[in-house]
């Protein structure tokens, strides 16, 4: 349990992060940035649960990278606090998974 709650505390901070430096992409706040990281891993989960595991960013190259573009355009429409247009999806989702290959979000 606690793994998981720092999982989306490290997940929202990655994401003001991101929607600092990445144009089209913003989040407000820290509670906007973690009820959206919360959906993301929601979004995300029900892909992979469509789509199967290997649709995943880390083992799918640039369908996942795609697929994850589409989960962060899409949980605007979810959560109000997050802002994205198809580029802003697209660098967010491509910031993401670069600060991902040094600080994962996911505790292994």
């Amino acid at each position: 349990m606690l793994q998981t709650i720092i999982r989306f505390i490290v997940s929202a901070i990655v994401l003001l992060v991101v929607g600092y430096l990445v144009p089209g992409f913003s989040v407000a706040g820290f509670w906007g940035a973690l009820i959206s990281a919360v959906v993301i891993a929601i979004l995300g989960y029900i892909v992979e649960l469509i789509l199967g595991k290997n649709i995943s960013p880390r083992s799918r190259g640039i369908v996942g990278f795609i697929v994850a573009a589409v989960v962060i355009y899409i949980s605007q429409f979810i959560v109000p606090t997050i802002h994205a247009t198809v580029i802003g999806a697209l660098l967010a989702a491509f910031v993401i998974g670069l600060i991902d290959a040094f600080v994962p979000t996911e505790l292994r």
